[in-house]
């Protein structure tokens, strides 16, 4: 990977950990055609250079007792940097917010939110999110239901 350039190895070696971050290193490197010492090597490059920035498992929130599922398209007074700022590190301390996305246009922010149950996402709502420094108005949506959730990036 010299100078940054993914070749078709680095690609097979992300997709492969995009599928399945817990693969031991002896796998990968039969599936992707290395030895495990090189294979090794290109995962270490891939993470230095930022290609990989973690492994995570893939949760159903549903299940875990996360059954509801909100957008929250956020206005704010102001859209001076430091304000923004200020809101994103606030979203990042609230539990039920799961993606905080910066947007142009009307909207400010995106955030996907998830909640136990109704009443859990208002009390966020009204007593966080609303009366947040900044926050001119919420219009929220609750999700019915998801045709796709992929978390993954196409290689």
């Amino acid at each position: 990977m010299p100078g940054g350039r993914l070749d078709a190895t680095d690609r097979r070696i992300l997709a492969e950990l995009q599928a399945r971050g817990d693969l031991p290193n002896a796998e990968l490197a039969r599936r992707v055609g290395l030895s495990p010492a090189p294979c090794l090597r290109r995962v270490r490059a891939l993470e230095e250079a930022g290609f990989l920035t973690g492994c995570h498992a893939v949760l159903d929130a549903g299940r875990l007792g996360y059954g509801v599922q909100v957008f929250a398209q956020v206005r704010l007074k102001s859209q001076a940097e430091a304000d923004l700022r200020a809101f994103e590190a606030l979203a990042q301390g609230w539990p039920l917010v799961r993606e905080c996305h910066m947007l142009n246009g009307e909207v400010d922010f995106l955030l996907r939110c998830v909640a136990p149950d109704l009443p859990s996402f208002q009390r966020f709502l009204t007593e966080s999110l609303t009366p947040a420094p900044n926050v001119a108005s919420v219009r929220t949506s609750l999700v019915i239901r998801s045709a796709k959730e992929a978390p993954l990036v196409p290689l």
